[in-house]
């Protein structure tokens, strides 16, 4: 059964639709099968008008499966219909289709994600500059223990007590 796998089994594709039809005649066609959740004929950009094909969707599985076998092979506006299971919409975009989602689906994790990507910039500003500040102190206070030990020298060379200190801590 690995064909059936990703099978809406409440969801018909109905082909082979006349012009005429529209979403209204579609779901009376089909109404009498069981309760219908959902009509559509996806419009053709260009002329806005059907493209032969439509989806019914049955709130049950039972129905979808009724309408199917009476309806393939049937006529509708003069037109023979094809009737079989649809497919999940895989349109131009990977496992999901971005085309089967409205473009505003994922607007919340987007804004979420952009604040979370802002927090983040935000967090590694304020440790390169707490870096900064800690390499700038290191730097600093290196600097003066370097003059501290320039001025010990200097003190030394004019203290004859402190250099006697120096060159006895020198023998020892």
């Amino acid at each position: 059964m690995a064909m059936m796998q990703g099978v809406q089994k409440n969801t018909l594709y109905v082909g082979g639709l006349a012009e005429e039809v529209n979403e209204s005649i579609l779901h009376a066609a089909f109404i009498p099968f069981g309760d219908i959740k959902d009509v559509k004929t996806p419009l053709d950009q260009a002329t806005q008008k059907h493209r032969s094909f439509g989806f019914v969707t049955f709130l049950e599985r039972e129905d979808a499966s009724a309408a199917m076998d009476n309806m393939d092979g049937a006529e509708l506006y003069g037109r023979v219909l094809t009737v079989n299971y649809a497919l999940p919409e895989k349109i131009k975009g990977g496992e999901q289709g971005w085309a089967a989602q409205p473009i505003w689906a994922d607007a919340d994790t987007w804004f979420e994600r952009q604040q979370q990507e802002e927090e983040m910039r935000r967090i590694e500003a304020e440790n390169r500059a707490t870096m900064q500040a800690a390499e700038e102190l290191h730097r600093k206070k290196a600097a003066e223990e370097r003059e501290g030990e320039k001025e010990e020298e200097i003190e030394i060379k004019d203290d004859p007590m402190a250099k006697a200190e120096a060159e006895v801590m020198q023998q020892s």
